[in-house]
């Protein structure tokens, strides 16, 4: 009786313990404090459970949003819970290949690691440079230390406002809480409906590298617009994104 108390009290532990950890922090406390019921009203609203959810963090860099998509447990479709503005931009559209070029990365990451210590208020760090960043980007200097965060300034990032990146932050501690080891981060330049890759390179002049970067995009835009499913993502020798 003694060794399975034990083993549902580790459990227990186990599922909590990274929140307790990020509730240690006095911003996220605050967060919780001021922004928990409304988080709670943005599922009450869509009609989406709270309870033992998945996320999906969806960035397009035109329109200068950021788009929360929830998959509740029990479910494989994803529904979109609530959009974000960017509160600052930087660079132009086109992924982030050198460090100091103010680009906002393009591609698909995850979120993978938490600040709630950070310059920029709270922050939520995505995986650049990844395996695709790695073999586009300069090899010595592809930069790094991209963040979702608060404080409205950039030189690559994504800024939400103070008020905002609460909410952001809150629901991906939650997530991470309930088992959700990679939250994935997708960052479009555009909307890629068919046409607009077509459109942008009018539009921007972007070099043929970039060009076919986006056409390796497009795809996984697509998919999940039709389906509101994540399929995994491979990456190619010359840094394309597949299926």
């Amino acid at each position: 009786m003694r060794y399975f108390i034990f083993i549902s009290l580790f459990m227990i532990y186990q599922h909590t313990s990274f929140k307790d950890s990020q509730l240690k922090n006095s911003r996220v406390k605050v967060a919780y404090q001021e922004k928990e019921i409304v988080v709670k009203g943005y599922f009450k609203t869509k009609k989406i459970s709270y309870a033992g959810f998945n996320l999906y963090i969806r960035a397009f860099k035109k329109e200068a949003v950021v788009e929360i998509w929830i998959k509740e447990k029990g479910k494989d479709q994803y529904a979109l819970l609530h959009t974000y503005p960017f509160c600052a931009t930087a660079g132009t559209l086109g992924p982030k290949r050198k460090e100091g070029d103010s680009q906002i990365p393009e591609g698909v990451y995850y979120i993978q690691n938490f600040n709630p210590a950070s310059n920029f208020y709270l922050s939520l760090g995505i995986n650049y440079p990844n395996t695709s960043d790695k073999i586009l980007s300069d090899k010595k200097h592809p930069g790094g230390d991209i963040y979702i965060h608060g404080n409205c300034v950039t030189i690559g990032c994504i800024p939400l406002t103070d008020d905002k990146i609460k909410e952001v932050y809150l629901l991906a501690v939650e997530a991470r809480n309930n088992g959700q080891e990679k939250i994935p981060v997708h960052i479009f330049p555009d909307r890629l409906n068919n046409g607009i890759v077509e459109k942008l390179e009018k539009e921007f002049s972007p070099t043929k590298t970039t060009v076919d970067f986006w056409k390796s995009l497009k795809p996984i835009y697509q998919n999940f617009e039709t389906t509101h499913k994540l399929k995994a993502v491979k990456v190619g020798a010359k840094g394309e994104y597949y299926f």
